[in-house]
């Protein structure tokens, strides 16, 4: 048994404790689980049935502000091909492409592929 068809289960008994003895409140006391908890279980349980009932991430899996995917190329791209720090790469994105991004976000673009550090042998 895998860990979504083990919190379907659990999920599933404290539903059942709540429709056989009638009361949310002494049901959540007994599970320990908050009551927002569970009345979010049992729309998702009516709405959805048991799929409804399986556990998922609370983070999306793009977020609004992240850099779009075109200007993290291009950023990796000119620190690679030409390893420019992060002040230029700025400048240079401003200058030739007309996008406005800041050093510190060249920086976090940098960091998430490897390249934040420009190697002394290139100075």
């Amino acid at each position: 048994m895998n860990d979504d068809q083990r919190a379907i289960r659990r999920k599933l008994r404290i539903l059942n404790y709540a429709a056989e003895f009638g009361s949310v409140v002494k049901t959540c006391r007994y599970f320990g689980i908050g009551r927002a908890s569970f009345y979010r279980w049992r729309a998702a349980y009516l709405e959805h049935g048991e799929a409804g009932l399986i556990d998922k991430s609370p983070i999306p899996k793009w977020h609004a502000n992240r850099t779009a995917p075109e200007i993290e190329e291009k950023v990796v791209y000119l620190r690679k091909k030409y390893h420019l720090g992060l002040i230029r790469i700025s400048w240079y994105m401003a200058r030739y492409h007309e996008i406005q991004i800041s050093d510190a976000g060249v920086y976090r673009i940098l960091k998430c592929n490897g390249l934040n550090r420009v190697h002394r042998s290139y100075h």
